[in-house]
This record gives C-alpha cells, structure tokens and sequence, in this order.
C-alpha cells in the first residue's frame, strides 16, 4: 500500500455547509444593514478562511475594525447554527468507513475555526478521522503549515500521503506541501475549474477515492 495517509479538506470535501454559512454570513450582514449574499456568491467566497470570506461579502472598502468587528458576530451565530442544514455528502460516510476498515490514516485540514472543526468531527465521523485541525490566524491554505503539521505527526513522507479538496485552494496547499491532490467535483466549485487549475486527479463520487488511492 503506497499511499498510507490520506488529509482530507472539509467544506465542499466531506460536508456541505454551504447553507449555514451563508446564514451566518448574512446574519452579519443584516447587523450593518448591509445586502444580503446569495447561495451561489458564498459558494464563490468560501476557501480562505472566514475572516476572508467576511471580507468578500462585506461592501468593498470596508475597514479591518469593522471586519474584526463582524467576525465575532459571526462566529457567535454560526457556532449555534452550524448544524441547521449541513450534512454529509452522499457517499461519504462508506468512503471513509472503507478507507479506515483497509488502514489508511485518515485526517482533516480546514481554514474553518479549529474549534468548530473538532466540534463538527466528533459530530459527523464517528472516531474515524484520527487528527482534525483548523488553520491557525497566520498559517491559513494554501499555507502547507497544518497539512505538514499532520504528516509530522503521522510520521508520513509525502510519497504516502495525498490530499482531498474541492477548490482552487486545496490543489494549492497539497502541492505547497509537494502532495498530489485529488479534486473531487460534487463541492464548491465543478469538475472544470479543478482541472483549470491543476488537480492532479479528479472524481466525481466518493466511491471512486477508494479505487483511485489503490492504483496510485
């Protein structure tokens, strides 16, 4: 078995969150008065971290006080609301259930608050992923940092190891860390824009990691 670890990506990779970010985002939105943001432009903010996403959906110009400002809003709603309308993908609960039975170390790296990650783990994967972190402020994807952090810690060579995502984002940290990347299309962003941007493999079901991580 050449590929020992596999680190996957969270939103857009193993959970749909989608719905409740944007609650969130517009939750805080609504707190300044300011337009509310559709589906489809969060799906397009999502992938830096929320402080990022904030920014984005924030009126241009507006000033990193007010920014730090809407974060704690933010934060505050989404830590009670983010369990409304996410849910995992179809599929995944078997995929990672296979890959855990057959051995493979399994982990998460996300931008998303460390501490909502480790809740929404214990939530969703039943004591299958062995390390789920959250990017620290100052070492946020495509910095490698949290993803060389589980490899140090998995004691794995990048030749063992691959990442999961579904964004521009996640091919950019794999290969930051010298990690091929698996992009997988049901996510935020389409078969098309993965392969536009440099993911070494593609799938489009859950089902078609496990074949993948065997011939590889």
């Amino acid at each position: 078995m050449k590929i020992k670890t596999i680190i996957f990506d969270l939103d857009g990779t193993l959970l749909d969150t989608l719905k409740d970010l944007q609650e969130s985002v517009n939750h805080t939105l609504a707190h300044y008065h300011y337009p509310l943001r559709s589906l489809d432009e969060v799906r397009r903010f999502i992938g830096n971290g929320v402080r990022i996403l904030l920014t984005r959906a924030f009126p241009e110009g507006t000033s990193e006080a007010m920014i730090e400002e809407a974060l704690v809003i933010f934060r505050n709603h989404y830590s009670t609301h983010m369990y409304d309308n996410t849910c995992l993908y179809k599929g995944i609960d078997t995929m990672l259930s296979t890959l855990s039975n057959a051995g493979y170390r399994l982990a998460i790296v996300s931008n998303k608050m460390d501490s909502a990650v480790k809740e929404l783990d214990l939530k969703f994967f039943n004591g299958m992923i062995e390390l789920a972190m959250g990017a620290p402020k100052e070492h946020k994807k495509p910095d490698p940092y949290t993803v060389l952090e589980v490899m140090k810690a998995f004691s794995c060579p990048a030749d063992e190891c691959i990442y999961v995502g579904d964004s521009d984002v996640d091919i950019e940290t794999a290969h930051n860390a010298s990690l091929r990347c698996i992009g997988v299309s049901w996510g935020f962003r389409g078969r098309d824009f993965l392969d536009e941007h440099g993911a070494d493999f593609i799938i489009d079901h859950p089902s078609e990691l496990i074949s993948l991580i065997q011939a590889i």
